[in-house]
């Protein structure tokens, strides 16, 4: 599978029409200028106090910023799935980095071999998300219609949309969806890591104690948390075919197993004399935290929109949410998850 050139060939209509009446507003925080049509459309939204932006708006049911809005209209209008895609499904802050290095690298490990490609290898000197392009911050950032066209089988992207908004776009029989949770606690404190690293000076940090209580009532980028799991999670039951549903814990502690079970998955399952000659371990070592920390790529460049790559790797830990969380609030957290994901089968491990 060839490396992605993305090429452009043009752009919503509704976000390059000027303002009937004056110059389009502009978002604070953002770095596009929006149409008086989609500022409209965002006026009638509800909308809170964003994390990174001014604002988050309740689009579709769940909240993201606005020129998340516009990639996601431009995705849904113009992507077309075909056979044997392959999209890769998060919240964020969930691993997205890590599973787009392991999917990267399962299914093209005929071109790359991971046991012996130890300096010409793709993760070596790209950031995974420029290998596996995310729908709404690449693809179809800003409006754009990208040019598909030219990408080997199987095409592999990668996406935070939640599932209702997802299923329409992916209805062609054979795409794949893997989808990676990690457990609610150690989510937020990542998010708010993150989120406080990479957000405009335009807009006043997010001190925990206001981002958790945000958080708990559901109001984080394409959130509610709970209700995107439990998206992913039901059509994992009811489709197991299509999406498979993995999750962060269980990865850390047993990678190999989960990699078996990704590339089976995938239709690319490992034969004995590739387990024989160490490509799981191989695979894992790779694509570990610790290995991607300490790339050049990783610590200088920038992959997503202009947030340095370096932001994406802090800890990579199970439990580090103890470090920051007071009785209370982990108490809080806890009931919200048990009444909101009791009884679904969907459980979580924190250490």
């Amino acid at each position: 599978m060839a490396n992605p050139n993305f090429n452009v060939c043009h752009k919503l209509e509704l976000l390059k029409e000027e303002g009937r009446s004056g110059e389009p507003k502009r978002q604070e925080g953002e770095e596009e200028v929006l149409s008086y049509e989609f500022q409209e459309m965002l006026e009638s939204l509800p909308k809170e106090r964003g994390w990174r932006t001014r604002y988050l708006y309740l689009f579709q049911g769940f909240w993201c910023q606005s020129k998340e809005i516009q990639a996601i209209l431009s995705f849904q209008k113009h992507f077309k799935s075909l056979q044997n895609d392959v999209v890769l499904a998060t919240i964020p802050k969930s691993g997205t980095t890590w599973l787009k290095a392991l999917t990267y690298t399962v299914l093209n490990r005929d071109r790359f071999d991971p046991v012996s490609s130890t300096t010409d290898h793709p993760l070596l000197t790209s950031n995974p998300h420029d290998l596996v392009p995310f729908f709404e911050y690449k693809l179809y950032a800003n409006g754009d219609v990208p040019d598909l066209s030219g990408l080997a089988s199987p095409r592999t992207f990668a996406t935070h949309v939640p599932f209702g908004s997802l299923k329409d776009s992916i209805e062609e029989p054979g795409v794949k969806v893997v989808y990676l949770c990690r457990n609610p606690f150690d989510t937020f404190i990542s998010s708010w890591h993150y989120i406080n690293n990479i957000k405009s000076e335009a807009v006043s940090p997010v001190s925990l104690e206001e981002g958790f209580d945000l958080y708990c009532r559901g109001v984080i980028g394409f959130g509610p948390f709970w209700e995107h799991m439990l998206g992913y999670w039901k059509e994992s039951l009811r489709t197991p075919e299509k999406v498979l549903f993995l999750r962060y814990e269980d990865l850390k502690q047993d990678m190999e197993s989960n990699l078996k079970k990704l590339a089976s998955f995938l239709g690319v399952p490992f034969t004995e004399e590739e387990e024989q000659k160490g490509v799981v371990h191989s695979i894992s070592d790779l694509c570990s935290f610790e290995n991607l920390k300490k790339l050049e790529v990783n610590k200088s460049s920038k992959s997503i929109k202009n947030f340095e790559n370096r932001h994406l790797f802090r800890k990579g830990e199970v439990s580090d949410w103890i470090n920051y969380l007071s009785p209370p609030q982990a108490e809080r957290l806890s009931a919200l998850m048990d009444d909101k994901l009791g009884g679904s089968g969907l459980t979580f491990r924190y250490n």
